[in-house]
């Protein structure tokens, strides 16, 4: 079976808040974070595309939450 994965847009303060070892993020933007399905986090993007790549060289497939 596949592997599901979701993204989730989030401003930069939560993204700060979530991957707390990274520094430096400008206020005020948009991320894409890539999660796995029980929601760990994988990756964080400053784009859709980005985002949509990892979970493809990860081989999951990206499931639409609503």
């Amino acid at each position: 079976g596949g592997r599901i994965a979701y993204i989730r847009v989030m401003s930069s303060d939560e993204a700060q808040r979530m991957f707390p070892s990274i520094e430096g993020l400008p206020d005020g933007i948009a991320l894409f974070a890539l999660h796995a399905a029980d929601g760990t986090p994988i990756a964080l993007t400053d784009s859709r595309q980005a985002a949509v790549g990892h979970a493809m060289d990860g081989e999951l497939e990206v499931a639409s939450v609503h």
